[in-house]
């Protein structure tokens, strides 16, 4: 025996996964690796959405709008056009999903302070906060966002 710590095994493919790993479904896997695009989409949403929130009289009563679009944000109109096409993919994923993406995400918890707050174990709300994350890059992959 040594004395060297035993460091785990990080697998960074979906290929020869070791029996004790938690399986999720296969579109989960490879849209891990747009995590960190995902959440800075939300940081990007959070600060559109409070610009609009600065000036709410220039919105008038009522947003309509056709279509959703993914070109590039420069002015007032194009932000809230950016918040209203994302608040409609966070509207698709189901109410505990959206509860973790707007604690850690968007208001910035730490996923301790979700744990006191949800009442679950550490493992699970980072699990579940990752399947969330996971889910709500599929709905922008197909809503066409991230171009």
């Amino acid at each position: 025996m040594s004395a060297a710590p035993i460091l785990p095994r990080i697998w960074a493919s979906n290929r020869a996964r070791p029996a004790i790993a938690p399986t999720y479904a296969e579109p989960f896997e490879t849209l891990a690796f747009y995590r960190k695009r995902t959440e800075a989409l939300l940081h990007r949403y959070m600060r559109a959405s409070m610009h609009i929130g600065r000036s709410p009289s220039m919105l008038g009563d009522s947003i309509t709008r056709g279509k959703a679009s993914s070109s590039r944000r420069h002015g007032f109109d194009d932000n809230i056009n950016f918040v209203i096409d994302v608040e409609r993919c966070l509207a698709r994923l189901d109410g505990f999903s959206r509860q973790l993406v707007a604690r850690i995400a968007l208001q910035e918890y730490t996923q301790g302070e979700t744990v006191s707050l949800t009442g679950l174990s550490l493992r699970s709300v980072i699990r579940k906060y990752g399947e969330a994350i996971d889910k709500l890059t599929g709905i922008l992959l197909e809503c066409e966002l991230f171009e």
